[in-house]
């Protein structure tokens, strides 16, 4: 679907974009000691096909061009699955999905099961009003320049506010980088990356691109570019999925 030319810019923040078009209802079901379940809607909403020229255009370590995902563990062996996990840092399923299988994909992915290639959404500004999910995203980009991605991702979702639309501070975001384990000389480079927006460009090119590739809601988890149906998925069907899709 085309859609009209943005024109954005970022001054302190990040940008806010408009028209609200799509709603997607995204299931997530996983087996603990019991099921649990959780259900919700997720409005996204119309982008334009070129992404931001606000802030830097910059890639982050581990991504290989604009609109491309970051892998976290290149050094996968060859024949590992490529696991592509899509994610909005304000979306309240990707939070929980991050608390049934994050400690998962993680340690499939430090194990070389598979090639964990992460997609920071930012659709959910253009819905709740503010620009947090752009934010959290540059501040995840700007943690993976110093290895520390899926540790950032972990303590946002974990810190993620109770009431959608609440958003995340600067000093929230700050907090994480920290309670990723970023400190002293590492922890101003991320703050400068941060500040300058440096993979601003990069960020925005991701949702342009996940767009075109059909993702329309999170979280969205595609094994070697075939989307996983997450309605009744468990760890155990998730690490059965991954087994069979290994060469």
């Amino acid at each position: 679907m085309s859609s009209p030319d943005r024109r954005a810019k970022i001054s302190a923040a990040a940008p806010r974009r408009r028209g609200l078009n799509r709603v997607v209802v995204a299931t997530v079901v996983a087996v603990l000691v019991i099921a649990a379940a959780v259900t919700a809607v997720v409005v996204g909403a119309q982008r334009s096909s070129d992404a931001s020229t606000a802030g830097g255009s910059s890639l982050p370590t581990g991504a290989a061009g604009t609109g491309q995902g970051i892998v976290v563990n290149p050094g996968a062996p060859q024949g590992a699955p490529v696991l592509d996990l899509y994610e909005d840092f304000q979306c309240p399923v990707c939070k929980r999905f991050e608390a049934l299988f994050g400690e998962q994909l993680t340690t499939l992915a430090a194990e070389g099961k598979v090639r964990l290639v992460v997609h920071p959404l930012s659709f959910l500004d253009d819905n709740l009003g503010n620009d947090s999910s752009n934010r959290a995203a540059n501040a995840a980009a700007c943690a993976a320049d110093q290895g520390k991605y899926l540790e950032f991702h972990a303590a946002t979702f974990a810190g993620q506010p109770v009431k959608e639309g609440d958003g995340y501070t600067d000093a929230d975001l700050k907090g994480f980088a920290q309670a990723a384990g970023l400190t002293g000389a590492a922890l101003d480079t991320w703050q400068k990356c941060y500040d300058d927006r440096a993979h601003n460009q990069w960020v925005e090119s991701v949702q342009t691109q996940s767009e075109k590739d059909g993702v329309n809601g999170t979280p969205t988890v595609k094994l070697n570019g075939k989307v996983v149906d997450l309605s009744g998925l468990t760890r155990d069907k998730l690490a059965a999925e991954v087994k069979a899709a290994t060469k």
